[in-house]
């Protein structure tokens, strides 16, 4: 979901992904463990992700389903101003203590550049567009979810933004901007088919096969702490 667009055809787009590529790991799971200490009432609702966790385990459900099915169960039905409360609790913290130092770096010298920075995450847009916003990009895709009136419903509205959904989002965002040479930027396995649709894509952070699978695409593969 755009929260702004540059004005003209940029230099160049830069396009980032969020959990272990600019945060040191996942952010779903802290985001609804956060909520949940606060509200612990709650907790007892995790045990109707069991199933559909079984299924994702057998190849019967895909994360998409595994996502919503967690949300549902923690988050379903709070209000609006709660899940604004407690997300503009939950960002300062992530960013304070969450960061890889390379990622901020790297936004830093994409800035300087000029560059039209996107942060393109298949995390959710309870949280998403706010890190976004504070990191100062231009532009923020991801997964979102739905509401229901002012509580949260939890299933998704959108896509699960990840694999071939970014392929996907890539090839749009060069629709807008034809002019544009992409640079891109993930850390896991699912982001080697967009990252390999760039002009310069890098694995961050990625693991032993997954750093020779984009070795033999020909991504460049870095390491940010």
């Amino acid at each position: 979901m755009p929260s702004a667009q540059g004005q003209g055809a940029p230099a160049a787009l830069a396009l980032f992904d969020l959990d272990g590529t600019i945060t040191r790991h996942d952010t779903l799971l802290p985001y609804v463990a956060g909520f949940l200490r606060s509200h612990p009432a709650r907790a007892p609702g995790l045990a109707h992700v069991v199933p559909t966790l079984l299924r994702f385990g057998l190849g019967k459900a895909d994360r998409g389903e595994l996502k919503s099915s967690l949300i549902r169960a923690t988050l379903g039905g709070v209000t609006r101003p709660e899940i604004g409360g407690w997300t503009a609790r939950f960002v300062p913290r992530l960013l304070a203590h969450g960061l890889c130092e390379g990622a901020l770096d790297c936004l830093a010298r994409h800035r300087a550049r000029g560059d039209t920075l996107v942060l393109m995450s298949a995390s959710v847009d309870l949280y998403v567009p706010e890190i976004g916003q504070v990191l100062g990009f231009h532009e923020t895709l991801c997964t979102a979810v739905r509401w229901s009136g002012g509580q949260l419903d939890g299933a998704l509205a959108s896509p699960n933004l990840r694999g071939a959904e970014k392929a996907r989002a890539l090839k749009a965002l060069r629709s807008r901007y034809p002019d544009a040479a992409v640079t891109a930027y993930g850390n896991a396995a699912s982001d080697l088919e967009h990252l390999r649709l760039a002009e310069r894509g890098v694995l961050v952070n990625g693991g032993l096969s997954t750093r020779r699978a984009a070795r033999h695409l020909g991504l460049t593969c870095v390491s940010w702490r």
